[in-house]
C-alpha cells in the first residue's frame, strides 16, 4: 500500500476489497434469513431483509463509485 499511496490503483484496489466484504456479509445475512424463516423467526426475517438491502445499496454505491470515477482514473494513471 506504501508503494501506491495517494495513486488512483489504491483507490480502485480498496474498494474491490470493500465490495469482497460485502459480497461475504451479503450471503451470510441471506442465510441467516433463510433459517430464521424456516425457524418461524419472523421479527428476525425482517430485520435481516432490512440488514441485506442495506449491504446491497452499499454494494451498489461502491459499483457506482468504481465505475464512474476511480476505475478510470486508475487506468489512465497507468498508461
Amino acid at each position: 500500500m506504501d508503494e501506491f499511496k495517494g495513486a488512483p490503483a489504491l483507490d480502485a484496489g480498496l474498494i474491490s476489497s470493500a465490495q469482497a466484504v460485502e459480497h461475504y456479509e451479503i450471503t451470510r445475512y441471506g442465510t441467516l434469513r433463510t433459517w430464521a424463516n424456516q425457524l418461524g423467526y419472523k421479527d428476525a426475517v425482517k430485520l435481516l431483509e432490512m440488514t441485506l438491502e442495506e449491504e446491497s445499496r452499499t454494494d451498489e454505491d461502491l459499483t457506482k463509485l468504481a465505475e464512474t470515477a476511480v476505475n478510470a482514473a486508475a487506468q489512465q494513471k497507468a498508461a
